[in-house]
């Protein structure tokens, strides 16, 4: 299981940063809606076994909000307004109309999944409109995988300190060897961008923003593990050998996306 888990990421890592730094909007733009598909599906049946979610506003909601990544970025960022209050009304119509049948539990998921999967992910596109925003794009790919890869093998073969009764097998050791991978692959990955792609972000900024989001992808992928232990599950799926579902594979770049859309936006 290890040798698929290194495999899948030894091959997959390359291909799907070189997607986002030279395809166009429109190939991005599809990869994230098939990801963001797959990642509800996963998510829903997980929750079936505590809920009923609502289903068809799910998906409708997910081809919606990332078909809104093929227009452009004002109309993008009025729709981000706009989205919420649609989906709550149509949310809350599904209860009116079944007469409780769907109750307020089963929207509660369901909204959860819309804000947490594709409104997240929505912010992958947010951040390819900004200025050097494929690089940044791949930056945020840099961090998230640099950070799961080396906190996973420390925190196997060295990690002595429980993190958290929320995912066990997560350690201390793994957490701060994540955070110190994530630092110099992301000053590795800028120097080459500094250098080959006229790009002149500081050193210091992008490690103390590497530290950040690392932390922040970590605390991702706790939040999906907290789901998991909710619904008593080991894995999402078991679409990625070694990784189990697409939604086990990028819940910390999920949760990382818009706080570093955010970060970017005020700092760089």
């Amino acid at each position: 299981m290890d040798l698929k888990r290194i495999l899948t990421t030894v091959l997959g890592i390359p291909i799907v940063i070189l997607v986002f730094l030279f395809c166009n909007k429109y190939i991005i733009g599809g990869v994230i809606l098939i990801a963001s598909i797959i990642c509800m599906y996963e998510y829903f049946n997980a929750i079936k076994k505590v809920s009923k979610p609502v289903e068809w506003i799910g998906y409708l909601s997910n081809i919606f909000i990332i078909w809104a990544t093929f227009l452009e970025y004002d109309v993008l960022i009025k729709l981000l307004v706009f989205t919420i209050p649609f989906i709550m009304l149509f949310l809350f119509l599904q209860v009116i109309l079944t007469e409780m049948k769907t109750t307020f539990k089963d929207v509660s998921y369901t909204l959860l999944g819309i804000l947490y999967i594709p409104f997240f992910l929505m912010f992958l596109e947010l951040i390819r409109c900004m200025e050097h925003g494929k690089t940044l794009l791949a930056l945020c790919f840099v961090i998230a995988w640099a950070t799961d890869i080396f906190a996973y093998l420390i925190g196997k073969f060295f990690g002595k300190h429980t993190f958290s009764k929320i995912s066990p097998k997560k350690t201390i050791e793994g957490s701060v060897a994540g955070i110190t991978a994530s630092i110099i692959i992301s000053l590795i990955y800028l120097f080459i961008a500094n250098k080959f792609w006229g790009i002149e972000y500081s050193y210091l900024s992008i490690s103390i923003i590497s530290i950040v989001l690392s932390i922040i992808s970590q605390i991702g992928d706790f939040v999906a593990s907290t789901i998991k232990r909710f619904v008593d599950i080991k894995d999402y799926g078991n679409l990625l050998p070694g990784h189990g579902g697409m939604l086990d594979r990028i819940d910390s770049l999920i949760f990382l996306t818009p706080f570093a859309y955010i970060i970017f936006s005020i700092w760089l």
